[in-house]
């Protein structure tokens, strides 16, 4: 991966573009179509705007359960006081002044055959296209000990921001000085790659902003390695020197059981015993996507590359982090808000060549992901893909990292920091407004 300058920016801004902007021409054989959208947030809700702004007539359905979405990226920051949750919720006006129909209820079942989405609240929607965006559930007993329950209670995830995040918020604020902070980290693949990482950067920006300089943040990670490891490490050295530890699987960093009460975790062969356990359970493919038949063997929907189309059932199309789309480490492109979208408006592009009997528009796919590690200190990458004899492959002159050496490195992580909230707010509006 290159080092990410603004010569890289441009050609990035310039291959991006074909994702970014989707040109389908002679749309009119797809004016009386169906499309239900299933998810509401950043894939679903870019899913449903696109597909009514590239062929206006279509009759556009979104089924969301709630009525405000609250972003994940960024929540990391409420956690650590610096952010405000408040400023993380969106609702779905932008997409109904665009006409589309937004439903807010539960899809209990979806039959592809007969091409119907059965709603908790009786009714059931028919299509002749359908977008699926589910995101991804917990799968609880991945860790021995921990349950929906828990963490719901006094064990939040806080991987879905929300409720849980204000919990997990107060306990780092209960937490005394010379206390012991214990991240646990799922096998990957997993939302948001770099996100326990930030989380334990924020959590140590608090502990120091209040002067609890003798606490301790453990990371116990199920993987050897992760995601802008060498800028977090940089940051964790510069700005929290001796209160980070991260303890990777070959160092007996997997986590297997829990034990609630002690608020202690247990790998092969250690115990770590936290003042605040934040237990991070493995993830899988939206429930819905699962009893619909979608998903493979490890529990991911896969995907055509080139559309986003399901491999299994046709005339469905999974978007964001419930799919595998292609072979990348770890397993495919990376969970992120910003894949969504893109890959939500491939599949917009795609559904209504399909209408209309054309080929479909060759995609780019295209991934930004910032990191925040103190509220000074940011960092980001930014990948483009495109599909390359079948595979997902980097275009490795358009994409690039922060540098790790700068000659005004602070500067630089500082800019970096206000450019992460410029971006969340763009995605935002991209997606919902």
């Amino acid at each position: 991966m290159s080092q990410f300058n603004r010569r890289d920016f441009l050609k990035a801004l310039a291959v991006a573009a074909p994702a970014s902007v989707l040109h389908i021409p002679n749309a009119k054989a797809a004016s009386k179509a169906r499309i239900v959208v299933v998810g509401g947030g950043f894939g679903g809700a870019a899913a449903a705007k696109y597909l009514k702004m590239l062929s206006p007539t279509l009759d556009v359905t979104l089924v969301e359960k709630n009525k405000i979405y609250i972003s994940c990226p960024l929540s990391n920051e409420v956690i650590s006081g610096h952010g405000n949750l408040k400023d993380l919720e969106i609702g779905y006006d932008g997409l109904k002044k665009r006409g589309i129909n937004v439903v807010f209820d539960e899809v209990t079942a979806i039959d592809p055959v007969k091409k119907s989405v059965a709603l908790k609240g009786g009714k059931t929607l028919a299509y002749d296209a359908m977008v699926l965006s589910p995101g991804i559930d917990f799968n609880y007993a991945g860790v021995e000990g921990y349950s929906e329950a828990l963490a719901n209670g006094d064990l939040p995830h806080a991987y879905k921001a929300g409720p849980q995040t204000l919990v997990l918020k107060k306990q780092l604020e209960a937490m005394p000085d010379g206390g012991k902070f214990v991240i646990t980290v799922p096998p990957g693949p997993f939302r948001c790659p770099p996100g326990p990482y930030e989380r334990a950067s924020q959590v140590a920006a608090y502990l120091k902003g209040h002067g609890k300089t003798k606490s301790k943040v453990v990371i116990l990670d199920a993987n050897d390695s992760f995601s802008k490891k060498g800028l977090f490490e940089q940051a964790w050295k510069t700005i929290y020197p001796g209160m980070i530890e991260w303890v990777p699987g070959a160092s007996d960093g997997k986590v297997v059981k829990i034990d609630p009460k002690t608020k202690t975790a247990y790998t092969n062969f250690g115990e770590h015993k936290a003042d605040v356990l934040n237990v991070i359970p493995p993830h899988g493919a939206g429930s819905i996507a699962k009893a619909t038949g979608l998903t493979n063997e490890k529990g991911w929907c896969s995907v055509d590359m080139l559309t986003m189309e399901s491999v299994v059932h046709k005339d469905i199309w999974v978007v964001g982090d419930s799919c595998v789309h292609g072979d990348l480490p770890v397993y495919g492109a990376p969970k992120s808000a910003h894949m969504a979208v893109t890959q939500a408006k491939v599949a917009a592009g795609a559904i209504i060549a399909k209408l209309n009997g054309q080929p479909a528009p060759v995609p780019y796919f295209v991934n930004t992901c910032y990191s925040i590690a103190a509220p000074d200190w940011g960092f980001s990458v930014v990948h483009i893909y495109k599909v390359d004899n079948g595979k997902l492959v980097y275009v490795q002159e358009a994409g690039g990292i922060s540098p790790i050496d700068t000659p005004a490195l602070a500067a630089t992580r500082k800019l970096e920091s206000e450019y992460a909230i410029g971006w969340l707010k763009n995605i935002m509006a991209d997606a919902f407004a």
